[in-house]
């Protein structure tokens, strides 16, 4: 089958899901369409309307935009149908209805941030961190009833770096995933949709740790200072830069505690007795937070409603609250 005249129809809504679009455009493939999450109101009021990156980029291309608020409505059913398409292609999107996802005669596939089955949910990236994994990847799989189970097509593999934080692997990821997704839909071409695929049951062992990925909300980004160093350092680089790591700050002059995200930190190794939680600090160059097997430096931080700083400045601006004290972060 020739990739210029097979019809496809891209499905996705944030960054992550704009490089594989851009790379079947730039391919030269027929993207006849382009599905996405309604514009997410913006502004203290709501007021403005925010078009997701994929709606951004597919408009700059000149290419028929859908954006249903639901995904089993008859009118976006036809609509969908209307566009004819042979294959459907899903990024970082919404889970399916059959309906959808068995429209197209060479099926729908979509692209997972993860080695599945390992990591299925919203944020494998993340999670993947935040347990120090040494290596994470992305998968193609055909879609089926259950989210993120269907049959592995093609995997590719990407090292972790102790440094690593989840930007940095979502920025390799998602140029890796863009790669794939062509590969992927070349294979299905070459094939006319019948390729060899891998059933995920058949990929672990009773017993494996196959680890979910659910979505994070605030709660589950505090940090917990009875933790050892090296879960505490996994678990704040496994959230930067975004949502963010969060902890309390409390001043010596009583006030009350401010949230504060932390962005970036370092394992110091040491024997001591001080309570998990408590800090240290110069009031210069450092701070750091005492954990049960020695304790972990803050190097990038944000207190709420002020911008993200390196500790030094950080610490040059509240100087008064730190010097000379020792108080819990907890």
């Amino acid at each position: 089958m020739n990739k210029e005249e097979v019809r496809i129809v891209y499905m996705g809504t944030p960054d992550f899901a704009v490089e594989s679009l851009r790379a079947l455009v730039e391919g030269g493939y027929q993207v006849v369409g382009v599905v996405t999450m309604p514009d997410k109101p913006m502004g203290r009021h709501g007021s403005v309307l925010q078009a997701s990156p994929v709606k951004q980029y597919a408009q700059r291309q000149g290419l028929p935009v859908l954006q249903p608020e639901k995904l089993k409505e008859e009118a976006f059913l036809a609509q969908l149908r209307a566009l004819q398409a042979d294959l459907q292609v899903v990024v970082a999107f919404r889970m399916l209805p059959e309906a959808v996802w068995n429209m197209p005669p060479l099926g729908t596939f979509n692209l997972h941030a993860s080695l599945l089955p390992r990591y299925r949910g919203a944020a494998p990236i993340n999670w993947a961190i935040m347990h120090g994994e040494k290596e994470t990847g992305v998968t193609t799989f055909f879609l089926t009833h259950e989210i993120d189970t269907g049959h592995i097509i093609r995997q590719r593999r990407l090292p972790i770096a102790d440094t690593d934080d989840a930007g940095a692997v979502h920025d390799r990821l998602m140029t890796l995933g863009a790669a794939l997704v062509v590969e992927t839909v070349d294979l299905l071409l070459t094939h006319n949709g019948r390729v060899d695929v891998i059933p995920q049951e058949t990929c672990y062992s009773v017993g494996d740790a196959l680890r979910p990925a659910p979505k994070i909300f605030k709660e589950t980004c505090r940090i917990d200072w009875q933790q050892p160093a090296r879960a505490i350092y996994d678990f704040i680089r496994g959230l930067s830069p975004h949502p963010a790591a969060w902890t309390e700050w409390r001043t010596a002059d009583g006030a009350a505690p401010q949230p504060m995200k932390i962005f970036r930190s370092e394992i110091r190794p040491e024997t001591h007795t001080l309570p998990p939680g408590t800090i240290r600090s110069d009031s210069a160059t450092y701070l750091d937070v005492a954990v049960k097997d020695g304790f972990v430096r803050l190097l990038s931080v944000q207190l709420a409603g002020k911008k993200r700083l390196d500790i030094r400045d950080f610490l040059n601006g509240v100087k008064q609250s730190v010097k000379g004290e020792w108080r819990s972060m907890n």
